[in-house]
């Protein structure tokens, strides 16, 4: 953790620096750092869902769809927080970190999930880091920030059918459950064929499948 974020009276806010007033910071590229949560989600609704529904508020709200169905929640956060303060809680935004992006992307990416996630529980929302890497440089740095021993979500879908995607996916979740020795790993989509091993390491896995999914338009 190196640093508070200081106040730049004064300047236009283009890069959202209210979101990191109160935020601490972690690792090589200052990744906001986000408290441990110990509740996992029983039920979940995506985001796009989420800020239709007028009743059922019993639900964590998730982020595994298509970005341009959330990016609004970057773009203007504000103006979706006191929805988001209706329900349970707030798995962090999933913010697409593909194989093939410039590592750049990656990081920004990761980044930009880590903020949100950070600024919605420093607004007094229950909040469980969503765990999304990219290439092998990605699997350590993305544990920047993350609490050891908490619930940690991460996202299936999109990224098992493919051989060569399930490799990366697979290897990165391995190293990922070493690396944070999470109480819980919240899978949201289909089991990866290490769950067994992953599990053998003491740690509960959740698998969450929505219903629906392998049919629905916009979901990854």
């Amino acid at each position: 953790m190196k640093k508070l974020n200081k106040d730049n009276s004064g300047c236009k806010d283009v890069f959202h620096a209210f979101l990191v007033e109160k935020v601490r910071y972690a690792g090589k590229y200052d990744f906001p750092v986000i408290k441990e949560e110990h509740i996992v989600p029983r039920r979940c609704i995506l985001f796009s869902d989420a800020i239709k529904e007028k009743n059922d508020y019993a639900q964590w709200v998730v982020f595994y769809e298509y970005d341009y169905l959330f990016e609004r929640v970057w773009n203007n956060p504000k103006k979706y927080i006191e929805i988001l303060k209706r329900f349970e809680g707030v798995v962090s935004p999933d913010f697409s970190v593909y194989y093939d992006m410039p590592f750049a992307m990656q990081i920004w990416n990761i980044y930009r999930s880590r903020v949100i996630g950070a600024w919605l529980q420093n607004n007094g929302i229950r909040v469980i880091p969503n765990i999304r890497y990219g290439i092998d440089d990605t699997f350590d740095i993305v544990c920047d920030g993350i609490s050891k021993h908490s619930v940690i979500s991460i996202g299936s879908l999109g990224c098992i059918k493919k051989l060569d995607y399930r490799s990366y996916f697979e290897k990165g979740l391995e190293y990922i459950a070493r690396k944070l020795e999470p109480e819980t790993i919240f899978i949201y989509g289909c089991a990866p064929q290490n769950t067994k091993e992953i599990k053998k390491l003491g740690i509960n896995v959740v698998i969450y499948k929505p219903e629906f999914f392998h049919s629905r338009k916009g979901v990854k």
